[in-house]
C-alpha cells in the first residue's frame, strides 16, 4: 500500500531551525528580484551549514549593459541562529508577508560573465568594486510547499548522503529599495520569487534540474521545475500564479537551445494544470555559470555546474522577467542533462 504524506508549513518556519546531526545540514533562504523598467536583475542566497562551521553566501546582480556583479563566499558561522554572514543579512519582519535583504561588501564586475567557467582566472582578470544592497520584500502570493511528513506527523526517513532538502517552500514577491555597484546606484522596484529550504543537502544529490521563475507582471507568475534524480526518477511540476491563487502544474516540459559552452540561450516551456495549458517563451539576457565541487570520503571528485540566467519571458504577447537556473552534474567534462 502506498504511504500517504502531509505537508506542514507554519509561520515559525520562516526562522531558522535547530539543525539535526547530519554533517551536511543546510538551511538556506533565497530571493530574486527584477526591475522590469530598468531591466536590472538580482538574486541573493545564504545557506547556513552550521555542522560544517560555515555559510554559503552569494550575491549576483545583472546590470542593464549585460555586466554582472558577483560574489561568493564561505564565511565562518558558529550556529544556525540567524541568516547573517559574509556581509549579507536576511530579516523576517512579518512571516509570509515582509522580509528584508541587506548586503554590504564587494562584487566582482564581469563584462563577460561566462568567464566564471574558470573562477580563478575570472577573479584575476576582472575588477572588484564596493556593493550595497537594501531591499524590502513583500509577499504577493500564497505560500507553496513546506515540510513533507508522514501521515502521523513523524519525520521522513532521509539518507543525508542522497538528500537535497527535507523541506522547501516558495512564494512570488515584490520588492523595492536600492542597489549600489561601484559608483552606480539604482532605485529598484521589482518582482521576483523567494524560497527557503532546510535539511541535509549535497549539491551532487541530483543528476540535473531545470528551474524557471517567472514574473510576467504583478498578476501573472509561474514556476517550472523538472528534477531528474537518476535511475529513471523524474519530477515535473510547479505553479501558475493567476487571480491571486496558485494553480498546481501537473505536467510540464522545457525545450532549450544551448550555446557552444552548453549554457541555455533560449527556451520554450509548456505547462498543464487542472484549469488549462500554458506556453511561455524565454530568451536569456545574461548568464553566469557557477560551480560547486566536493570530494567524497572515498576520494572521488564531484563537480556540479549551475547556470544562472536572467531571462526575458513572453506569455500571450506580454513580456516579463525571471531566472532560468540549470543545474547539472559534470560527467566527462559535459553537463549530464544536456
Amino acid at each position: 500500500m502506498k504511504e500517504e504524506y502531509i505537508v506542514k508549513l507554519e509561520p515559525e518556519d520562516e526562522y531558522t531551525h535547530a539543525p539535526d546531526k547530519s554533517l551536511n545540514y543546510n538551511e538556506s533562504m533565497y530571493f530574486n528580484l527584477f526591475d522590469h523598467k530598468q531591466r536590472i536583475g538580482s538574486w541573493f542566497r545564504l545557506g547556513n551549514r552550521p555542522n560544517e562551521g560555515y555559510a554559503e553566501m552569494t550575491c549576483c546582480i545583472y546590470l542593464p549593459d549585460g555586466t554582472v556583479g558577483f560574489m561568493f563566499g564561505r564565511p565562518s558561522i558558529l550556529d544556525n541562529n540567524s541568516f547573517d554572514a559574509g556581509g549579507m543579512i536576511f530579516e523576517v519582519v512579518d512571516p509570509f508577508k515582509r522580509l528584508k535583504v541587506d548586503y554590504k561588501g564587494k562584487v566582482l564586475l564581469l563584462s563577460e560573465p561566462q568567464q566564471m567557467m574558470n573562477p580563478k582566472e575570472a577573479f584575476k582578470s576582472n575588477p572588484t568594486v564596493d556593493c550595497e544592497v537594501s531591499l524590502d520584500i513583500k509577499g504577493e502570493s500564497p505560500m507553496f510547499g513546506g515540510e513533507t511528513l508522514k501521515k502521523d506527523g513523524s519525520s521522513m526517513d532521509i539518507d543525508p548522503e542522497k538528500s537535497f532538502s527535507k523541506a522547501h517552500y516558495e512564494q512570488h514577491i515584490s520588492g523595492e529599495g536600492s542597489i549600489k555597484v561601484g559608483g552606480k546606484e539604482f532605485s529598484i522596484t521589482g518582482l521576483g520569487l523567494r524560497d527557503k529550504s532546510w535539511g541535509p543537502r549535497y549539491w551532487q544529490a541530483l543528476e540535473w534540474y531545470r528551474w524557471l521563475t517567472i514574473n510576467i507582471n504583478k498578476e501573472i507568475g509561474f514556476m517550472f521545475s523538472i528534477v531528474h534524480q537518476g535511475k529513471g526518477i523524474e519530477r515535473r511540476g510547479g505553479l501558475v500564479f493567476i487571480d491571486n491563487k496558485y494553480q498546481i502544474i501537473r505536467d510540464c516540459d522545457i525545450q532549450t537551445i544551448y550555446d557552444e559552452n552548453d549554457c541555455q540561450t533560449s527556451l520554450n516551456a509548456w505547462a498543464k494544470t487542472d484549469q488549462g495549458e500554458y506556453e511561455i517563451e524565454g530568451h536569456i539576457l545574461s548568464l553566469i555559470p557557477l560551480r560547486n565541487r566536493r570530494t567524497t570520503p572515498e576520494g572521488e571528485s564531484l563537480t556540479t555546474r549551475i547556470a544562472e540566467g536572467m531571462t526575458e519571458y513572453t506569455y500571450q504577447g506580454i513580456s516579463g522577467y525571471g531566472m532560468s537556473e540549470y543545474l547539472d552534474q559534470i560527467i566527462d567534462g559535459k553537463p549530464i542533462g544536456i
